[in-house]
């Protein structure tokens, strides 16, 4: 039973966590309604809309990024690369924020760019999220409230299945199934994709890697999200994370799942630096947390990934 408690753990952490980085310009933080975004290559995965949802689709501007909330249809963005450049692998970027919000363009967009750079066709995975209030002050005060001191995350009760998170796993399991579907288009080798998640899509890419063979990557990153321990299969995906020695919600958790992995002789890379705080993503910083993710594209390298392979395009 292993896996379910420390599964419920870190859902219940991420019920109140919102993806943010720890140090930013004070004129930055304030969230600033905006008008939701052009996104023409989207595509729509046809998973059910939310049950229940009654707010609609929002977006905010914060820490200089752009920010989706109240997200009831899923979608993937594919961020394909140059053919001169294409290895035939894929990754599937699952943005964070709490499974509130969703860090577009730190954990998202610039994320896909980037890998599409080092020839990696990279899909954004914008998942359904859980219900906030639909007007922003509503919205920021039960943020505040979250974070207040003495506040406590809701703890949901263990679910072997993976019940509360059920529709964001399945959102991500859509999203394996198209780019498979389409591996020819896409110029993917359909046994070289992996997944890539940020704090709450850290906590989805373990359980869309563990919770099913629909999916199963091919690898998986799990960036700043909890180490709790969890039961490995024999044939679970190399691993890699990275995490900041001054992350204010994961930092003291202890690392049990890199002992997990190691345990059962799957392969993991763990990268814990000084400092980064929490949400670093993108955001070029003057910490070494910055590297994280020329680390992670050497790592998928070196386990055979970035192989120019006869699936990438011509």
């Amino acid at each position: 039973m292993k896996r379910i408690f420390g599964f419920a753990t870190m859902i219940g952490a991420a019920t109140w966590l919102i993806t943010a980085p720890i140090a930013v310009q004070a004129q930055d933080d304030k969230m600033m309604p905006i008008a939701i975004p052009a996104q023409p290559t989207a595509i729509e995965l046809g998973t059910p809309a939310l049950p229940g949802a009654t707010a609609k689709e929002s977006w905010h501007s914060q820490y200089g990024s752009l920010f989706a909330r109240n997200v009831t249809v899923a979608t993937l963005t594919p961020f394909l690369p140059d053919p001169a450049k294409a290895t035939g692998a894929a990754i599937v970027v699952a943005p964070g924020g709490g499974f509130r919000t969703l860090s577009m363009n730190n954990e998202g967009w610039d994320v896909a760019k980037a890998l599409a750079d080092r020839g990696v066709a990279a899909f954004v995975l914008k998942y359904r999220l859980r219900q906030t209030p639909a007007d922003m002050p509503a919205f920021e005060k039960s943020m505040q409230e979250m974070f207040s001191p003495g506040a406590r995350p809701p703890r949901p009760a263990p679910d072997p299945n993976f019940g509360d998170l059920s529709p964001q796993i399945a959102d991500a399991r859509a999203a394996f199934s198209l780019i498979r579907q389409r591996k020819a288009e896409w110029g993917v080798d359909a046994d070289r994709i992996g997944m890539v998640g940020f704090s709450a899509g850290a906590m989805l890419t373990m359980a869309t890697a563990l919770a099913g063979q629909d999916a199963k990557p091919a690898f998986i990153g799990n960036i700043y999200g909890p180490l709790s321990s969890m039961t490995v299969p024999a044939d679970a995906p190399p691993l890699f994370v990275a995490l900041a020695a001054d992350d204010p919600f994961f930092a003291n958790g202890g690392i049990a799942l890199i002992d997990d992995w190691r345990t059962a002789k799957r392969p993991a890379e763990f990268h814990l630096y000084e400092r980064g705080g929490h949400g670093f993503g993108m955001y070029q910083k003057d910490t070494t947390s910055t590297g994280w993710f020329e680390a992670f594209v050497r790592w998928i390298g070196m386990h055979g990934m970035l192989a120019r392979q006869a699936n990438a395009p011509q």
